[in-house]
């Protein structure tokens, strides 16, 4: 069987696209790779690209000039996970508060690692998790 190395992207669907990118620009500080009025792409510290598309948007096939992407989209209370090191998840407490953000959870897991848990101004449950410790061998 072929390898896969990592998930590359991750996908979220918002209602208001300017909201969502005010607040994954300066609350989360991903800096951003692409942006046009349907979606918007983040630099996860190198390692992977959030992709926030407006819900509804992506219905339909768009064409590219390198060939078709198929339709897709998400609703509910989506959930994703960042990665944090142990000692920045208070500082993430801290900076989160001083932005009026609501921590709704925490979770401390068999491994040793810690989870908090926040909402996006979509609803989509966000979480800070310590690695290593969530996951056997993360």
């Amino acid at each position: 069987m072929p390898k896969l190395h990592s998930i590359l992207e991750t996908a979220l669907y918002v209602d208001d696209l300017d909201r969502a990118a005010a607040f994954y620009d300066s609350i989360m500080g991903l800096p951003v790779l692409y942006a046009d009025s349907r979606m918007r792409a983040y630099n996860v510290s190198g390692r992977s690209v959030l992709l926030l598309f407006v819900r509804g948007a992506t219905t339909e096939p768009v064409h590219t000039p390198g060939g078709v992407i198929p339709p897709h989209d998400g609703s509910g209370q989506l959930h994703m996970a960042f990665a944090v090191a142990q000692q920045e998840l208070e500082p993430w407490r801290a900076h989160l508060a001083a932005h009026d953000v609501t921590i709704e959870g925490t979770s401390g897991w068999k491994n040793g690692g810690h989870s908090l848990y926040f909402r996006d101004p979509d609803g989509n449950l966000l979480e800070l998790a310590t690695t290593p410790g969530v996951w056997d061998g993360f």
